[in-house]
């Protein structure tokens, strides 16, 4: 695919950005350079070709799921200023 000075205008003018003559014709050959390594990606066979998220394989650390009781209320109503019936007790704000 190529692009011409006619195509780099109208997408200027479709993302209104404002691109003089000169621009133009500099992001023609930009465009086209970048479209012509878009093509080389393209015919690079990744069949069997696993996706990865990282370059270095890694394992996901994890943590064992252990349900346990809570009853933990006291110990988070501590160090609270005020509370009540394990419970923080706030000024009120709205009249």
């Amino acid at each position: 695919m190529s692009v011409d000075r006619e195509t780099v205008k109208r997408v200027a003018r479709l993302a209104r950005i404002a691109v003089s003559e000169e621009d133009a014709e500099r992001m023609t050959g930009e465009l086209n350079a970048i479209l012509g390594f878009v093509e080389q990606l393209n015919q690079v066979d990744v069949a069997g070709v696993e996706p990865m998220t990282s370059v270095t394989p890694m394992a996901m650390k994890k943590r064992e799921d252990v349900v346990t009781d809570g009853d933990r209320a006291a110990d988070i109503v501590a160090n609270a200023p005020a509370t009540e019936e394990n419970f923080f007790l706030v000024p009120k704000v709205v009249e």
